[in-house]
């Protein structure tokens, strides 16, 4: 489980692909891999993903053909950048909201306005998940847990402020950009069982 609080950026150091298949190496600071140990897990842009190998600083994972279609790190090259999360500890401080690292969907930007205190992103919105993404609702953006600021047809909006552009990705993001989407699981689940009690009162 994850908490949607970015600890963090990570470089790309390495890129091995093979058919269907790629594992990226990382270049975590000490801060981030204090403790870590092969098998653990760390959320890249919101993706979950397990540990395979520790070098120093260098610290491998695998990804397989499902990840690479669904998220945007099949899109990742050497020198890009990841937000990092490492996986919550029982009694950790949730200050975002609960989010299990497993992307529904990836999305571009459609529009970044920045203003001098903070910065308000639309993102194109995948009409299959339309119905989950409701005005101050949760969403988790690049493995950010973030509120959602306005609902417009096909896109929504979120609002960050400066401590968000500084410690994540957001402050490099511009329109065309693709970025993970993970759908908040109780609003998914709320809508969803209103759905299912409709339908069968309607047969």
């Amino acid at each position: 489980m994850f908490t949607g609080i970015v600890q963090g950026t990570a470089k790309v150091v390495s890129l091995i692909k093979k058919d269907q298949f790629q594992t990226h190496v990382i270049q975590m600071s000490e801060e981030l891999r204090t403790g870590l140990e092969i098998g653990a897990s760390v959320a890249h842009n919101g993706c979950c993903l397990t540990v395979t190998e520790i070098h120093d600083d260098r610290v491998s994972f695998d990804l397989m053909q499902e990840t690479l279609k669904v998220t945007n790190l099949g899109l990742l090259k050497v020198g890009d950048e990841v937000n990092i999360e490492r996986a919550a500890k029982f009694g950790d401080e949730i200050g975002g909201h609960s989010m299990s690292g497993h992307i529904n969907v990836s999305t571009e930007i459609c529009e970044v306005i920045t203003t001098p205190n903070n910065c308000t992103i639309w993102f194109h919105l995948p009409q299959a998940y339309q119905k989950y993404v409701l005005r101050k609702g949760y969403i988790g953006i690049d493995g950010c847990s973030l509120t959602i600021g306005d609902v417009k047809e096909d896109r929504f909006c979120v609002h960050l402020i400066p401590e968000t552009l500084n410690r994540t990705l957001f402050g490099q993001r511009q329109s065309g950009n693709v970025v993970n989407i993970e759908i908040d699981p109780q609003t998914q689940a709320i809508v969803d069982t209103v759905e299912r009690v409709l339908a069968a009162k309607s047969i």
